[in-house]
């Protein structure tokens, strides 16, 4: 077994390890491991290409024995039971090099797909905020969907089509040595030709690629904000943006097209064939040439058509399968700067947290928060104050290591939380936001979702334990009712509670609010403050909160002003000491 060794939040262990250097290589290590099924389909290719080789032989041989004095027509019929028996076994070795392609294309698909999901998972949070959602599920979907094709028809036509080359070259001289002249002169100009059609065609195929990514990003904002848009009446302006997206895609793709219908091989082709037939022609009259011979020859010859007219579309799929891997391998190769860290300290947290002159800062960004430092026992409930964009929510982000820090240090037990084993920290801290995420599925199994293991009578204690018991019940089908997508079925406070109920049944050691009671109205906020107060006994809470009521019990109270920490203490204190604190609650 092998670990994926990006560093990553999340890894699992694999049997394979692919190389990514390269998206060829990439792709090709995946390739590998299904060798016997490419060497099923390289027989086929081969076998192919020999056996519709014999049928211009056989022809040959038919049109000199017509031709014979007296004709040797006793030799047609064997003639013609070789051709159809070795078109049955060429159809049974094309069916195999198909077949085997299909099934390629499909094994290899499919293990992309597996290890982008896991490497998506492992991603930072920091990564998925600066990743368009438009643009991943466009590397998920399509541009997965690309590399399949790469492989069929794809490579299936090129490894056909460049065998179907050979023979010409392998036949010709069993007629006369000369006629090698037109098939070796036209491989030559055909790969040196095809050499320059795919480096024109390289950045082509990204930009169609690029482009069709930028497209499904801006669709994929304007229908998850579709109720902003609509409320703005900005349709129309929408709609504009659309289009100058579809029409680069749209041109991207014309591009393509133009530089296909560009293949010089075509008319190289056309060349081959004419001055191949003059030269068997030239032969024949010279007497070195058969009748049969000419047109085995030449029949030899129009070989070279299936790989020409293969190459116009086949090369061209592989183009964008491989212009698809390198947009997916620049997913999969963008690292975290936080990993697992398996063997990490894992004990049963006890809930102190101390920060130690803490500064966080994103990526290229300014510093959110500066010089934090202030101590919390076991059991306390601290509340955090300050106006918006003070940099309440990335602080709490960092106690579960959402997003870890960039100068000081944060410990939790004593013990730094950079050196706590990823799984074992967060599974044991909770954190409730204001924006809650719900999945569209049942009812139970949101509320399950951080234990997947618990039985129904847990779910119903945790939900009654948030107030959300009775308005579960209210719906047809109870626990077992399928909600929208994001929870857009239930209201603001339905939502929050069902959040509530999840923290509730994972009983952690550290909870974090933020926010969370804001859509709840003041008739269910008494019970609220009870569930809360009850979850909060026995474990280190942490609430953001502007709501006076939630403050007051608080053990502890911080107060941030522009990502520094300006005030800490009780509400009679900081009422008595702080103006920052102060100018809070009369605002």
């Amino acid at each position: 077994m092998t670990v994926l060794s990006a560093p990553a939040e999340f890894t699992i262990e694999r049997k394979h390890a692919y190389k990514r250097s390269t998206p060829a290589r990439w792709v090709v290590s995946h390739a590998v491991r299904y060798w016997p099924i490419i060497a099923m389909m390289t027989i086929g290719a081969v076998g192919n290409a020999w056996l519709a080789a014999l049928v211009p032989i056989f022809v040959g041989q038919a049109f000199d024995s017509i031709l014979a004095v007296p004709p040797l027509l006793e030799k047609l019929l064997p003639l013609a039971l070789y051709i159809g028996g070795t078109q049955v076994i060429r159809g049974v070795l094309q069916l195999g090099r198909n077949f085997g392609a299909e099934l390629i294309a499909q094994k290899v698909e499919r293990d992309i797909r597996d290890e982008l999901y896991i490497s998506l998972l492992g991603k930072s949070m920091t990564f998925h905020n600066l990743q368009s959602v438009g643009d991943t599920m466009a590397r998920a979907t399509n541009d997965v969907r690309e590399v399949n094709f790469m492989f069929s028809p794809g490579v299936n036509l090129v490894v056909g089509s460049l065998v179907f080359i050979v023979m010409p070259i392998a036949y010709a001289p069993r007629y006369h040595p000369a006629l090698l002249v037109t098939p070796v002169l036209y491989t030559v100009a055909y790969f040196i030709a095809l050499y320059f059609y795919l480096k024109a065609l390289e950045p082509v195929t990204n930009e169609v690629r690029d482009s069709f990514g930028q497209l499904n990003s801006r669709l994929a904002e304007a229908l998850d904000g579709v109720e902003i848009v609509k409320g703005a009446a900005q349709e129309q302006a929408e709609v504009v943006r659309f289009g100058g997206n579809a029409r680069r895609f749209r041109d991207a793709f014309v591009r393509q097209g133009d530089l296909e219908a560009q293949f010089l091989p075509m008319l190289l082709l056309g060349i081959a064939l004419a001055t191949g037939l003059f030269h068997a022609l030239a032969l024949f009259n010279q007497g070195l040439l058969k009748t049969g011979d000419v047109v085995a020859y030449f029949s030899l010859l129009l070989m070279l058509g299936f790989p020409t007219f293969a190459s116009t579309f086949a090369y061209s799929q592989i183009s964008l399968g491989l212009a698809g891997a390198r947009r997916i391998l620049e997913l999969i190769n963008n690292e975290t700067d936080l990993d697992q860290n398996a063997a990490g300290h894992s004990g049963r947290m006890r809930g102190e947290v101390e920060f130690r002159r803490v500064g966080f800062a994103y990526p290229e960004g300014d510093e959110v928060l500066s010089d934090i430092s202030f101590k919390v026992a076991p059991g306390q409930t601290v509340a955090i104050v300050g106006q918006t964009g003070a940099g309440k929510t990335s602080l709490v982000k960092l106690i579960n290591r959402t997003y870890d820090v960039t100068g000081g240090q944060l410990l939790v037990d004593g013990v730094d939380a950079r050196d706590w084993n990823l799984a074992s920290l967060r599974q044991q801290i909770s954190i409730i936001e204001q924006d809650i995420f719900l999945f569209s599925r049942s009812i139970a199994e949101n509320i399950a979702f951080g234990k997947q293991d618990a039985t129904r009578e847990e779910i119903e204690a945790a939900a009654k334990a948030a107030q959300a018991h009775d308005f579960i019940m209210e719906f047809e089908k109870g626990y077992d009712t399928v909600i929208g997508e994001r929870g857009v079925t239930l209201s603001g406070g339905q939502r929050q509670r069902l959040a509530l109920a999840r923290a509730f049944l994972t009983a952690p050691n550290i909870l974090v609010l933020d926010d969370s009671t804001s859509a709840i109205d003041s008739a269910t906020e008494d019970r609220i403050q009870r569930a809360i107060a009850a979850a909060a006994r026995g474990r280190t809470t942490f609430i953001i909160t502007h709501r006076l009521s939630q403050i007051r019990w608080a053990d502890l109270i911080l107060v941030m002003r522009k990502g520094r920490l300006v005030a800490s203490g009780s509400h009679d204190e900081l009422m008595q000491t702080s103006e920052a604190y102060s100018r809070i609650f009369r605002e």
